[in-house]
């Protein structure tokens, strides 16, 4: 009951706050989402999860080019970097990294906020995979995590949309692309230990997005569904919007399997909002669960699917517009020493 009830006052908030604030209503958020297009996120995947990449290895050629596609794609949408004009490179020097890795960069966009612009809030999603085989076969990462990579980008387009028809976010948002993930989370190290662009103290929370373009084995009779992780362990709050938005618009499964605490896979801590929890900044973590071509050639843009991809990009977009939006700053009240 209780639970039942926290929901239904989440939802109330959902719902009532827009109107009090004279922001949007629920029809008029929807029509931001619905610019998050299957087909859109289909070509723009097939274009970052091409061989073209090389498999975007942190500090390797096929890397630069991929950060070269992100930054020329927030300039064809009009969107600033938040470090300089037109400079959108977070630079990492090679002395960062350990075992002779390359020089990389974090690539960044954001949208200023209206009222709140010192607060600010994280859409994150590493923009590495893992090269070339030794074979010579191309790990494309189509999955992991070029879902998350242009599912990030659509999710800036629909606030950039609303931003030019006069309805900016309260707060700014962040659109972090960060490198290194699969060598060890450095690039969202990078941004939270040796650089953060904005404070972390108004950093208000981390979605980050790691794989949510395929679906898993347990999850093949039912597709409609998508792993949480993280969203209660710093804030009740945010965890209860992020309920409130499915059970509005999209009713979909979370499941929290992986959310356990004596979960063996410990995939709360082998993703980049890790770097934000450790810090006492609200997460959530989406996340698909990993599948038979995880970290193989064969993780492919034919293999990913579309309208699962657009689904979950909507939601995730939803409820950023939710915590960038809301009256107050969501309440951290699950403190770590």
């Amino acid at each position: 009951m209780k639970k039942i009830l926290t929901l239904f006052i989440c939802f109330c908030s959902l719902t009532s706050c827009h109107s009090q604030n004279n922001i949007l209503d629920s029809e008029d958020i929807s029509a931001y989402a619905k610019t998050i297009k299957a087909s859109e996120l289909k070509e723009a995947l097939y274009t970052y999860a091409s061989d073209e990449f090389e498999g975007r290895k942190t500090g390797e050629p096929g890397q630069k080019k991929a950060v070269d596609y992100l930054r020329n794609q927030y300039v064809s949408m009009g969107i600033p970097s938040p470090i300089s004009e037109g400079s959108y490179f977070q630079d990492i020097p090679e002395s960062f990294f350990s075992n002779g890795i390359n020089a990389s960069e974090n690539v960044l966009a954001y949208i200023k906020g209206s009222e709140k612009p010192d607060e600010v809030v994280i859409i994150s999603a590493h923009l590495d995979h893992i090269g070339i085989s030794k074979n010579g076969d191309i790990n494309n990462g189509a999955d992991d995590d070029g879902s998350g990579t242009v599912a990030l980008l659509k999710i800036a387009k629909a606030f950039k949309t609303a931003v030019d028809d006069g309805h900016r976010p309260k707060r700014s948002v962040l659109f972090l692309h960060v490198t290194g993930e699969e060598l060890g989370l450095y690039g969202s190290r990078y941004y939270t230990d040796v650089d953060p662009i904005f404070p972390l103290s108004n950093t208000v929370a981390d979605l980050n997005i790691d794989m949510i373009g395929r679906v898993d084995a347990k999850h093949e009779t039912d597709r409609n569904y998508l792993y949480l992780i993280g969203s209660d362990k710093l804030s009740t709050e945010l965890h209860d919007i992020s309920e409130a938005v499915n059970n509005t618009y999209f009713n979909m499964e979370f499941d929290y399997t992986y959310n356990d605490d004596n979960d063996p896979n410990r995939f709360y801590y082998r993703s980049d909002h890790y770097n934000f929890a450790k810090n006492n900044i609200p997460v959530i973590f989406y996340f698909n669960g990993t599948h038979a071509d995880y970290h193989k050639p064969t993780d492919t843009p034919d293999k990913i699917e579309y309208d699962l991809l657009e689904t979950r990009t909507r939601l995730i977009f939803y409820t950023a517009w939710e915590v960038a939006n809301r009256e107050k700053r969501i309440v951290v009240d699950n403190l770590k020493s």
